[in-house]
């Protein structure tokens, strides 16, 4: 029997959270990673919020061993395939969390007017 190679790096995990369809959020997300040669976890969720609730995904990445990247990269990832996902998914905003801070991003008219 074959001994296993393990090989490590430093965690930097990331997540997109967005509403919208999750197939076509696995759509979106798939079509990204055969564009760039990456990999991302896509999970059905539930926002339940003052008022209301609706449906969503949460976008996962990892550091991967395997192909181990800077922090940096993996935001700029997790950035690109959130601007895919917020007009694929015809939204207006998502946020994104890092092991340092969560960032939300907004379209609508109401954040973004001065």
């Amino acid at each position: 029997m074959k001994h296993p190679v393990t090989k490590y790096t430093n965690s930097y995990p990331v997540q997109i959270f967005i509403a919208g369809k999750y197939s076509l959020a696995k759509k979106i997300a798939r079509q990204y990673c055969d564009e760039v040669g990456c990999c991302v976890t896509v999970s059905k969720t539930t926002y339940i919020y003052t008022g209301g609730e609706e449906k969503g995904v949460v976008i996962g990445f990892i550091n991967y061993p395997r192909f181990p990247k800077q922090p940096g990269e993996i935001e700029q990832q997790a950035h690109e395939l959130a601007e895919k996902l917020l007009k694929g998914l015809d939204q207006q905003s998502y946020s994104i969390q890092t092991p340092d801070e969560t960032k939300w991003i907004s379209y609508r008219e109401e954040d973004t007017v001065s």
